[in-house]
């Protein structure tokens, strides 16, 4: 199981070439297997993003979302076991939804694709993947 990061899922659904080719090869096949998946949150950072214009995008968010789940990728959603296993995290920055997207990833025992140096040089368990690798 795959859980990606918001950039990366914003990486992907655009082909960027930020993604590197060993995470995408891993992406498409969770994807192929149902086992690609994204925290809820990072639809309300996107959509965050997007209000401040410090994203754009030629289809609505509601639309990108809906078009990204047909696609096959999975949302799985925010628990409260998951929110409170993030204000738990030692040592960890204090962004939330990066502390929610990770907290996610351990309670799932999920890989979690990011490019985000700051969670992959963290020093606690967690399977992550480098994204631009």
């Amino acid at each position: 199981m795959i859980l990606l990061d918001t950039h990366v899922l914003v990486w992907l659904s655009e082909g960027s070439h930020l993604l590197g080719s060993d995470a995408l090869a891993l992406i498409d096949s969770a994807l192929k297997n149902d086992e690609l998946f994204v925290l809820s949150i990072s639809f309300w950072e996107v959509a965050m993003l997007v209000e401040k214009k410090r994203l754009s995008m030629d289809v609505s968010v509601p639309i990108w979302r809906s078009n990204l789940l047909s696609s096959g990728l999975q949302e799985l959603p925010l628990t409260g076991c998951i929110a409170i296993e993030s204000a738990q995290l030692p040592d960890f920055h204090g962004d939330p939804a990066d502390r929610m997207i990770v907290a996610a990833a351990i309670n799932s025992n999920a890989t979690l694709c990011t490019a985000d140096q700051k969670i992959l040089a963290w020093e606690h368990d967690l399977i992550r993947l480098s994204a631009k690798q």
